[in-house]
C-alpha cells in the first residue's frame, strides 16, 4: 500500500507515492499557475499531479490507503476547504469535495506547515519527542505545533499561524502579505533575509557580498551567511540581526509552549549548526524562568526538500 503527499506552493505543486515506511518511490511537479479562478480551480492542478504520480509510480488507485495534500494558508481540516490563503490567492475552495469526484479514497488536506511537523514527527528529526515546534523559514515563516504527540490546529482549524505574531507595531515596519505590518513572517523568512541583505549592500558598497552576489548571479539567503564566514563584517551584521528576529519569535512560542525541541526547516536551515547553536543558546538564555525551565532543544529539520511530500503523506497516514 502507498500514500499520495501533494505538497502545494507558490511555485510549483509536487506530488510523491509513498511507501508506509516513508520511502518516496516516485515523484514529480508541474507549476503553480499565476492565478486560479471559479473556472480554474487549483483542485484540477492537483489532480494532474495525482494522475501523474500514479502513472510515474506505476501503481493504480486501488494500491493508494489516502491522499494528503499541504496547502498554505487557513485550512478548515475538517470540511477540507482552502479557507484562504495570501501568497497564492484562493478563497473558500472546496478542495477535497472536488478531487473525490475523481478519487474515491480518503483525501485529508491541511496547512503546509502542519504538515511539514507531522512529517518530522513520523518521518524525521522529531521522532521520539511530544511536543515540537516546527518553524520553516522561506518565502514566509510556517509553524506548525506538535502537543502531546497530536497536531495543534486551533478552533475551526484556525490557529498555529505563529509566522504573523505581529513582533513590531510601528507605522513603519513592514508591511506583510496578510495585510498587517510588523508580522513575525516580514523579519525573520528567507524573503526578509534577502531584504535586509539587500539593504546592507546598498550601506556598505566594499562589503563582500557584493562579490558572492554576483558569483551567484543574485542575492539569496545564503549571500550574507557565506560573507559572515569569510570575515565580513557587514555580512555578519546582517546575519546577527536576523538571528535576532528569529530568535524574537521562538522565545515567544516557547514562553507559551515550552517544548521538548523547536525543528528549523526551510532553505536557511541548510546553514545548520552555523544558524542553530546561536540561536539555541538565545533562546535558552531569553525564555522566561530561563534558570529554572527545562532546555529546550533547537534542531534542524531532517526531511528538507522532501518535507512537503511526506508531511502530506504523513497527514494521510
Amino acid at each position: 500500500m502507498y500514500l499520495i503527499g501533494i505538497d502545494v506552493g507558490g511555485m510549483s505543486i509536487k506530488g510523491g507515492a509513498v511507501a508506509l515506511n516513508g520511502e518516496i518511490i516516485f515523484k514529480t511537479s508541474i507549476p503553480t499557475a499565476e492565478k486560479y479562478t471559479a473556472d480554474y480551480s487549483i483542485s484540477e492542478d492537483i489532480k494532474k499531479v495525482i494522475d501523474l504520480v500514479i502513472e510515474g509510480a506505476k501503481i493504480s488507485l486501488c494500491d493508494v490507503k489516502g491522499i494528503g495534500i499541504g496547502q498554505p494558508g487557513s485550512i478548515d481540516s475538517k470540511k477540507g476547504i482552502i479557507r484562504y490563503s495570501n501568497n497564492i490567492a484562493l478563497e473558500k475552495v472546496p478542495v477535497v469535495d472536488e478531487l473525490k469526484k475523481y478519487f474515491d479514497i480518503p483525501i485529508y488536506i491541511n496547512n503546509d506547515a502542519n504538515c511539514a511537523a507531522l512529517g518530522e514527527l513520523v518521518f524525521g528529526a522529531g521522532k521520539g519527542y511530544n511536543d515540537i515546534v516546527f518553524v520553516t523559514l522561506g518565502t514566509g515563516v510556517g509553524t506548525g505545533f506538535i502537543i502531546d504527540g497530536k497536531l495543534f490546529e486551533g478552533r475551526e482549524c484556525a490557529g498555529a499561524e505563529g509566522g504573523h505574531m505581529v513582533i513590531n507595531t510601528s507605522q513603519d515596519a513592514p508591511m506583510c502579505n496578510c495585510g498587517q505590518r510588523g508580522c513575525w513572517e516580514t523579519y525573520a523568512s528567507a524573503t526578509a533575509l534577502m531584504r535586509q541583505t539587500k539593504e546592507a549592500m546598498e550601506k556598505y558598497p566594499d562589503s563582500i557580498m557584493h562579490k558572492l552576489a554576483q558569483e551567484e548571479g543574485k542575492v539569496s539567503g545564503k549571500t550574507a551567511f557565506g560573507a559572515a564566514k569569510l570575515g565580513d563584517k557587514a555580512g555578519q551584521e546582517v546575519v546577527n540581526n536576523y538571528m535576532s528576529y528569529i530568535t524574537c519569535g521562538l522565545v515567544n512560542l516557547v514562553n507559551v509552549f515550552c517544548p521538548e525541541a523547536i525543528l528549523i526547516g526551510g532553505g536557511i536551515s541548510n546553514e545548520k549548526e552555523y544558524l542553530t547553536v546561536p540561536i539555541s543558546k538565545a533562546v535558552n538564555e531569553g525564555r522566561f524562568g530561563a534558570k529554572f525551565n527545562p532546555t529546550i532543544e533547537v534542531k534542524t529539520a531532517s526531511l528538507k526538500n522532501d518535507a512537503g511530500i511526506l508531511g502530506a503523506a504523513a497527514l494521510a497516514l
